[in-house]
């Protein structure tokens, strides 16, 4: 086969993180018929033109550039900006496919990495399958080159390219109708948007947060500090969407970031209406939320994930927890009612200060919550632990602090991963620690998407 031919293939089995297996039907050589080709982000069954990029010969691997027939897994209509948005690759399969698409993915890479024989309980759905994220950040650009303003998301394999994205299907459409608000806004008054390959340029962010529990509201706009403008006629704006809303806005924010990676990052951030947090409610326990602090985007699918963290910590009355990467210390107090004691480890101040406010609403006083690096904390903090939850950025556990925990040699480790590829990485130094997996499952927090929460209970071998 030769790099930069275009080959037509019809998409089988599909490794994590969505890499599909192509089988050649169609090329100039016969001898290329029936060979198999990686391209990734390819429904199953699909019949697709693609192109070669890489001609190992272990492992060639293509790009789709022309989908030539649906598969029968596409049996639903997808939103307006499906194919141009690249968010939702699953958004046309039903959704009991979707989770056996998941279910398979990881159950192929746990296989793979295990040592001994384990238990994989299946995958467990989200109670929502449409509008459940309660979080979502948008970007100002344009669609095209020195095109008009637009907010919305990237467009899928591009970095510059901005769409619309009027009628999300992943988040309520109250935050739809202050997206329209927002952009027609920033039009109206020729506001500048940021240049991410000039660093130059006033507009960067629209955050929006919607509490599951309440409808609260809160938009933060997500500006550079380069130039100065008046942010009223975006507040009146926001506030003018009130009688079509099923929510409420609470709350509306300015927050400034010059930094030059392409995301939201708070270096200052003012209130500009209202209060600067939200609440949700998860498993009978009321968490506020910063604009900033991680909270799992998905309210009711967390409540199956946390659930789930539950069962596995088994009875812990009388045991010291600590919960490494907190975030906001949802995990952490869920499960302190029935511990001794509770340690939350947290790099986020912003997170460490929401989890202590909320231990105390919550009338936990065993909760402790500490903030820095995981590797660095753990060595000031004298009491060991009888188990440890973790739950790790993507990344996983850096190989250092991971170490460190292993040497506390506790009975259970449970370890909750938004990336399963960095759970199999991690898992090799556990088991190498004289650890089993007993228990493994998915959570489908993220319906319409490749991602998925996995969740597994590691145990200690005599």
């Amino acid at each position: 086969m030769k790099k930069g031919k275009f080959y037509t293939g019809i998409a089988g089995d599909v490794a994590y993180p969505n890499r599909t297996a192509v089988r050649v039907i169609e090329s100039d050589d016969p001898e290329d018929i029936g060979r198999t080709v990686t391209v990734k982000n390819v429904i199953p069954g699909r019949k697709i033109r693609f192109l070669l990029n890489k001609n190992r010969r272990d492992n060639p691997s293509g790009i789709c550039r022309e989908t030539l027939a649906a598969s029968p897994l596409e049996t639903q209509e997808p939103c307006a900006h499906f194919g141009d948005c690249g968010g939702c690759l699953y958004q046309t399969v039903g959704y009991e496919k979707q989770l056996e698409l998941k279910k398979r993915q990881v159950q192929k890479l746990l296989d793979g990495a295990v040592r001994t024989p384990f238990q994989f309980e299946d995958i467990l759905a989200s109670p929502e399958v449409e509008f459940y994220r309660n979080k979502m950040e948008f970007t100002f650009g344009d669609s095209v080159k020195d095109g008009p303003l637009v907010l919305g998301l990237h467009r899928a394999n591009s970095m510059y390219d901005v769409i619309p994205a009027d009628g999300c299907h992943l988040v309520s459409p109250d935050v739809s109708l202050i997206l329209q608000a927002v952009t027609d806004t920033a039009r109206s008054l020729g506001l500048s948007f940021y240049q991410k390959k000039t660093f130059t340029g006033y507009l960067r962010h629209l955050l929006v947060r919607r509490s599951h529990t309440t409808g609260d509201i809160m938009a933060d706009i997500v500006t550079s500090g380069q130039e100065k403008h008046d942010l009223k006629p975006f507040v009146d704006a926001i506030l003018a969407c009130g009688p079509k809303l099923a929510g409420q806005v609470s709350g509306i924010l300015h927050t400034t970031n010059d930094s030059s990676a392409d995301k939201v990052t708070d270096e200052a951030t003012e209130v500009l209406y209202g209060r600067p947090e939200i609440t949700e409610t998860v498993l009978g326990l009321t968490f506020t939320i910063t604009p900033f602090s991680f909270f799992q985007t998905n309210t009711a699918g967390a409540e199956v994930l946390y659930g789930k963290v539950r069962e596995y910590a088994g009875s812990i009355d009388g045991q010291v927890l600590f919960d490494l990467y907190s975030g906001t210390g949802t995990i952490a107090q869920i499960l302190a009612p029935v511990a001794r004691e509770v340690v939350g480890v947290e790099i986020v101040p912003e997170a460490v200060r929401a989890a202590k406010a909320n231990a105390a609403r919550n009338g936990l006083a065993n909760c402790t919550f500490l903030t820095g690096d995981v590797l660095k904390v753990l060595d000031g903090i004298s009491e060991r632990p009888d188990i440890i939850i973790l739950d790790p950025p993507r990344d996983g556990v850096h190989p250092k602090a991971l170490q460190h925990i292993l040497d506390y040699g506790v009975e259970h480790i449970i370890y909750v991963s938004c990336k399963p590829t960095s759970l199999v990485r991690d898992l090799a130094a556990i088991q190498d620690a004289g650890y089993r997996l007993e228990r493994a499952c998915c959570v489908d927090l993220f319906p319409s998407t490749t991602g998925v929460e996995t969740c597994a209970l590691l145990s200690r071998q005599k």
